[in-house]
């Protein structure tokens, strides 16, 4: 069986060459490590500055996402600075082609991330709605409680969180709920088909803008809107604060007051009324128009015969 002959000395000269080299290293290294240091803490300083100033103006959650994107740039940049600290041989242009390499690979393996950054992005730039605005998107509706660089997070009104990709939120359309101060509400009332119109509208009215919450400027309005079957139909408009609780709860209050107001007033809210006739197609006289009964018309002057007649006569 053949033996495998080490050559020790060799060993310790390989350990001896990588020792000479770290020690010959060892400046730069801690040259590179005090390089890094000093940019991660340069980051921090304007990571805060960013925080301030957007504090400032009121833009809190731009503050944040420009902060982080500003110390990781940083950090980033004392990294590359670092390596051709250590390795002179590398130059910043072979960084640079690297990382545009390394970026396409990137961007294919983390393209939903990087949508939904750039989207998170231009929403905090853009600002087509802010954190506290009540939104309506994709099928949720609710409060806006955080908007970070991944995505948009909401809480609806019975208490659930909903977390919706930017990426959504920027190609969908999104009603902003409270984006103005006030916002109109309006509902369909039907009267009796033989109540004074006039009288009904101005009783409508009037109870509604009785209401608090109701906005006096726009006032309240009536507009008439359907002859229907069984009554005539009234659409009563009226503006309140646009935030959902404002809104639902005035809507509840104006219709009972005005449902009061048309029932004292004794303005009739009829409900839905159908007639149906049931012909005896048995009787004698069936088919006969100038002897028909049972609601409907009897025919006059020259009416058509019933069979009945058409056989006899034939």
């Amino acid at each position: 069986m053949d033996q495998v002959d080490a050559n020790v000395g060799l060993i310790f000269d390989k350990l001896d060459g990588w020792l000479d080299g770290l020690f010959r290293l060892l400046p730069n290294i801690l040259v590179a490590i005090v390089v890094v240091i000093l940019f991660w803490l340069l980051g921090l300083g304007l990571g805060k500055l960013v925080v301030t100033t957007a504090n400032r103006r009121g833009r809190e959650s731009l503050g944040e996402v420009g902060s982080s994107l500003v110390r990781w740039a940083m950090a980033i940049v004392g990294i590359m600075l670092a390596v051709t600290i250590v390795a002179p041989s590398v130059t910043p242009g072979d960084l640079f082609a690297g990382l545009g390499v390394s970026s396409v690979a990137i961007g294919f393996a983390f393209k939903d991330i990087l949508q939904n950054m750039l989207a998170g992005i231009l929403i905090l730039l853009r600002q087509p709605f802010e954190v506290g605005d009540q939104i309506v998107s994709g099928g949720h509706e609710g409060t806006v409680d955080k908007i970070e660089t991944r995505a948009t997070m909401i809480t609806t009104y019975d208490g659930r969180r909903v977390v919706i990709p930017n990426a959504v939120i920027y190609t969908d359309s999104v009603v902003v709920n409270t984006a103005f101060e006030t916002r109109r509400s309006e509902y369909d009332i039907g009267i009796g088909c033989n109540d004074p119109w006039d009288r009904a509208r101005e009783l409508m009215e009037q109870a509604c803008a009785a209401v608090e919450g109701v906005s006096s400027d726009p006032p309240p309005e009536t507009i008439p809107i359907e002859l229907g079957d069984f009554a005539n139909v009234v659409r009563l408009r009226w503006w309140t604060k646009s935030d959902r609780a404002s809104q639902i709860h005035t809507f509840g209050e104006v219709l009972q007051a005005v449902y009061k107001a048309l029932d004292q007033e004794g303005i009739d809210m009829p409900y839905p009324t159908q007639v149906h006739l049931f012909h005896d197609q048995t009787e004698e006289v069936d088919g006969d128009r100038t002897r028909q009964r049972e609601g409907w018309p009897a025919g006059q002057g020259k009416v058509p015969k019933s069979r009945q007649q058409v056989k006899a006569d034939g």
